[in-house]
């Protein structure tokens, strides 16, 4: 079984910047090298949305528009870690914030169906 594990989140003043990270367990070495990981967010009261994603390459990533330029996502494999980098935070990006992994050799980056794995989740609050 994979576990999943967020940290990181926090109360942040806006321009503010935060790092999350996201611990893997369980099945590793399968998991890194053919899974892709992803950041997905979910506000109250609306649709969790996809946030950032790492291919299983651990080259190439992808933003959703409204994170692009102010966020990074980045992997290290040799301690199971993802890391979200968030720089210049706005209120709007306040959000619960979970990770997950997808499944082997997928790309549908944006899909949440696409991921087999979540963590719980690690709160991110901006204020104005």
């Amino acid at each position: 079984q994979v576990r999943l594990v967020e940290s990181g989140g926090g109360l942040v003043q806006a321009g503010g910047s935060l790092r999350l990270s996201c611990t893997i367990s369980g099945r590793t070495f399968s998991t890194f090298t053919t899974n892709g990981v992803g950041w997905f967010r979910q506000a109250p009261g609306k649709e969790r949305e996809f946030v950032a994603a790492v291919h299983w390459n651990g080259k190439s990533t992808y933003y959703a528009d409204a994170v692009k330029g102010r966020f990074t996502i980045s992997r290290d494999n040799a301690k199971n870690t993802v890391y979200l980098q968030m720089n210049s935070l706005k209120p709007e990006d306040t959000a619960l914030y979970s990770c997950a992994v997808c499944r082997p050799f997928g790309t549908n980056w944006r899909e949440s169906s696409e991921y087999t794995y979540w963590g719980q989740g690690t709160q991110v609050t901006v204020s104005s």
